[in-house]
């Protein structure tokens, strides 16, 4: 994926910087700047879509026919138990909220505690950096592909 997102408004690319400043975080298991970068992310209007974006496009790519029950929670295990490791609060309810959300199959108003936005900027980022170790991808791309399509989907509503 080489879509840029360099070229957005200065709110999108706070969340661009702030999504990547996570992840790389994530993947290095650096506490501290991860706490710094989901700290921007929850105060960042919007992120939780772009992420939600970022996590749909990974999926899709680690899983191109599709996925079934037993994928979801592969997926789901395998991040949850990853994060645990270095991070002990990591909620696997919030997870499967956000795969179910980029799957489209998650509706708020049915759950009794939906987790907010500094839940979902805690957690979306542990999931992103889980999927981007299947595809070996650099996030930057996946976000600029998520900020494209949340574009097009705008410009078509």
């Amino acid at each position: 994926m080489s879509v840029t997102w360099r070229h957005l408004p200065a709110p999108a690319r706070e969340i661009a910087v702030a999504a990547t400043d996570a992840v790389e975080a994530a993947q290095a298991r650096d506490g501290e700047a991860y706490e710094a970068a989901t700290a921007r992310l929850a105060a960042a209007e919007r992120s939780g879509l772009v992420l939600g974006s970022v996590v749909r496009l990974l999926l899709e790519e680690v899983h191109p026919d599709g996925l079934d029950s037993d994928d979801v929670r592969q997926v789901l295990e395998r991040c949850v138990r990853a994060a645990a490791q270095w991070r002990p609060d990591v909620d696997p309810h919030v997870v499967l909220v956000l795969l179910a959300g980029a799957l489209g199959v998650y509706d708020p108003g049915e759950d009794d505690a939906p987790p907010d936005p500094a839940a979902v900027a805690r957690h979306a980022p542990l999931l992103v950096a889980d999927l981007l170790a299947v595809t070996g991808g650099p996030v930057e791309g996946y976000l600029g592909a998520a900020f494209a399509e949340i574009e097009r989907t705008e410009r078509h509503d």
